[in-house]
């Protein structure tokens, strides 16, 4: 048996088989395993503190590429970062600038709304960034959004679907005009106020029925939550959970796969539903808009409206992130049901 030998220094430690000397360990989040190539314990805590210097410099080069890269290997949403990474690809982490990020945003969406300039470059660029500090490969800083406009000459931008709340018995109007598949995801959306790419995500084994739970693994920020289930989607989301795998699909049987900028396979959908319903202003994110409209009407507390919809980031909410919390299935239940929506067959 070969004897094993380890002595430690800094991050990493040496390790000696077979006569010769390893640098083993983990630095900024990355497995290192390298021979010293010699025998010698003096000689090899040299080398050491040569691989050591070479792992310090190495994680000053990391571009902002290889942080997409690796904030989607750990369950980060991609939406988006095809975009970003044609500008800011190949920039190393610390020599990207406020400026930078801004001139992206206009290039790229100069000619969208202050709303769509966050959701599209800010908020995926900070959820990446955050990532790559977490991995200790920059610094943690603050990023400056868009400011919404003061003044009284300040221009309204015009109102698109799915900037506003609707109420139910409106949302149930639009919907009943789609088709099962479709129909079934937008009713989750309405009574859940996850975001589309969430739930195009969602898998049946990250639902809990019987605790009325749903365990977001990878948010939009790039931190996990977790969502209460309304009593009204159970047996909607039983009889999707038993399927097994991706718990939405499509008309063809398919995942959802979110595109940059689009709606995915569901804007056909939207589009016929619009068109035999009469009803312009439903699209997907009014329903994010809906459950947080109907919270505050129905008086639930601000910190738990956060927490369902996603708001909250502190570490005690990331904490219980797999525990179900009686406090937020409580105030999901107040979202009001529509009985015909209810008796629809694909609910049932």
């Amino acid at each position: 048996m070969t004897r094993v030998t380890v002595e430690r220094r800094g991050d990493l430690k040496l390790v000696a088989r077979g006569g010769y000397w390893y640098a083993r360990g983990t630095m900024y989040g990355d497995e290192i395993f390298v021979s010293t190539k010699t025998k010698d314990r003096a000689r090899a805590r040299v080398v050491l503190r040569e691989i050591e210097r070479q792992v310090e410099r190495g994680i000053q080069d990391h571009t902002f590429a290889q942080a997409c890269d690796d904030y989607a290997a750990h369950g980060g949403q991609r939406t988006y970062l095809g975009a970003l990474t044609s500008k800011l690809g190949k920039r190393k982490l610390n020599d990207i600038r406020q400026t930078d990020l801004d001139e992206t945003a206009r290039e790229l969406y100069g000619h969208t709304s202050r709303e769509t300039q966050n959701r599209q470059a800010y908020t995926p660029f900070i959820a990446v960034w955050n990532h790559a500090v977490g991995n200790e490969w920059t610094a943690a800083r603050t990023w400056r959004r868009p400011r919404k406009p003061k003044g009284t000459l300040a221009i309204k931008p015009i109102t698109r679907a799915g900037t506003q709340a609707v109420t139910y018995e409106h949302a149930w109007a639009f919907i009943r005009h789609m088709s099962p598949a479709p129909a079934e995801l937008l009713a989750t959306l309405f009574y859940t106020g996850m975001r589309p790419i969430e739930l195009f995500a969602l898998r049946s084994e990250h639902v809990d029925i019987s605790n009325r739970w749903i365990t977001v693994l990878s948010s939009k920020t790039g931190e996990p939550r977790g969502v209460p289930i309304h009593d009204f989607l159970v047996p909607l989301l039983e009889r999707l959970r038993g399927n097994g795998g991706v718990m939405f699909r499509t008309i063809r049987g398919l995942p959802y796969r979110p595109r940059e900028g689009g709606g995915g396979q569901l804007r056909s959908a939207i589009a016929g539903a619009r068109e035999r319903s009469g009803i312009k202003d439903v699209s997907l994110y009014t329903a994010r808009h809906t459950v947080s409209t109907q919270l505050v009407i129905a008086s639930v507390h601000p910190h738990i409206k956060d927490q369902i919809l996603g708001h909250a980031a502190d570490n005690m909410s990331r904490r219980y992130t797999h525990v179900p919390q009686s406090a937020l299935i409580e105030a999901i239940n107040t979202l009001p049901v529509i009985d015909e929506w209810r008796e629809a067959v694909w609910m049932r």
